[in-house]
């Protein structure tokens, strides 16, 4: 059996980078930065008093996000590079009305989870696939450049310090949310690239969304909207993927969905909601085939979750199933469903981990979906799904569960 990874603030593996979906040359940005953004010139602030820590549920239910008690911060300018990133309280920070990122979208993120295991370690999942998403993400809106080996060690700090509190070996199968975030601001209003960064990484609560009562239910996107476009920025994690969505995703769920599952082109099935969608079906020649989109148009997001179901379902996690991405249409899947071939469905995402998907409605056909036994995932949807949280949570070790160490406890 293979050993986890240890991350610890001072000795981390040298991840290998996975290749970009999209690759563009340098900005202007990058060919002028100075100093590189480097963990260990971490500088340290510490609460004085504690924040009281809520129950988990009383914190998913909060109209606000609920975070632990620092943040990392790390600025930049083009004259002179990354300054020293520092942990700090969390709270606001001041920005001017003329930012960049208020005016003109200079802004991504990444959403990865920290998971406190059975075995008492806290562990994050495949992280070398966020950090580098996120060097992507930056990259297309013009955000500096950064080493995402850095990135993940000022993330592993931030972890070994509130998590002991936060996230204490007591709530074992328990998680925090982990935010990473960049931003532009400089304070000048013009179309340009910004002359000046924030970057800062915070800890939060968020629920639990991957079991809705009856499973996910999904409704197609209207006729006159879509989510994005060959030549967009559909595979970086940038805000202007998410504002534009809302009302869509809102008028779904007015009428009773939880999600939109988006189309392009001629009907072509995309995402649903931020999420990476999978079809389980049985093929005309009665093979078993799980099917999703590609990513060879950067119209969808390379997520590290969908990456990993597709690792293990070709690994043969779940048996003998057949793993195919490739463009595939609405109109498809309403003649597979006409046959009755459709075995399951599932969205896989951070937040959503791996959901599964009971019902899709378009032009008002309604495709019903079979699920598992008292509205449990369906065989398929349920292996791959139990295989990845035993690795998050420990009950398998892995090297994609990479353990941070407990720190320092407040």
């Amino acid at each position: 059996m293979a050993s986890p990874s240890v991350l610890t603030p001072n000795a981390f593996p040298t991840f290998p980078l996975p290749p970009t979906v999209i690759t563009s040359p340098p900005t202007s940005v990058e060919a002028v930065q100075k100093t590189e953004l480097d963990a260990s010139k971490l500088t340290y602030t510490f609460i004085t008093v504690p924040s009281p820590i809520p129950d988990e549920v009383s914190a998913s239910r909060s109209d606000v996000t609920i975070a632990t008690d620092h943040m990392i911060t790390a600025t930049w300018d083009v004259s002179t590079g990354w300054a020293a990133p520092e942990l700090k309280p969390y709270g606001a920070f001041q920005l001017s009305p003329a930012a960049s990122c208020l005016h003109y979208a200079t802004e991504c993120f990444e959403g990865l989870k920290v998971y406190r295991g059975f075995d008492g370690k806290l562990r994050i999942f495949r992280p070398e696939h966020n950090c580098t998403r996120m060097r992507l993400s930056a990259r297309r809106v013009s955000l500096p450049p950064f080493d995402p080996i850095e990135l993940q060690k000022l993330i592993a700090v931030l972890i070994s310090i509130d998590c002991p509190r936060w996230l204490p070996k007591t709530r074992a199968g328990s998680f925090l949310y982990i935010r990473p975030t960049m931003i532009g601001t400089h304070a000048q209003l013009g179309i340009q690239a910004p002359k000046a960064a924030l970057l800062y990484i915070m800890l939060a609560f968020i629920p639990r969304l991957d079991s809705p009562v009856g499973g996910m239910r999904l409704l197609t996107s209207p006729q006159d909207t879509i989510r994005s476009w060959v030549g967009g920025f559909g595979y970086a994690k940038v805000g202007a993927n998410y504002g534009p969505a809302l009302a869509a995703g809102q008028g779904a769920q007015r009428e009773g969905f939880h999600q939109t599952l988006w189309l392009y082109g001629d009907g072509e099935c995309t995402e649903a909601g931020g999420s990476n969608f999978f079809i389980v079906w049985r093929r005309e020649d009665g093979r078993m085939e799980v099917l999703t989109a590609p990513l060879d148009d950067g119209i969808i997001l390379d997520g590290v979750t969908r990456r990993s179901v597709i690792d293990g379902l070709r690994g043969g996690v779940a048996g003998d199933v057949e793993v195919t991405e490739r463009k595939y249409s609405i109109q498809e899947v309403l003649e597979a469903s006409a046959q009755g071939r459709i075995l399951e469905a599932f969205v896989t995402g951070t937040a959503y981990f791996i959901c599964p998907v009971s019902l899709i409605q378009h032009n008002g056909k309604k495709i019903h979906i079979p699920m598992g036994d008292e509205g449990k995932p369906g065989d398929i949807t349920g292996r791959v799904k139990g295989w990845i949280y035993d690795i998050m949570y420990g009950r398998q070790q892995h090297p994609w569960g990479v353990v941070i160490p407990d720190g320092q406890s407040m």
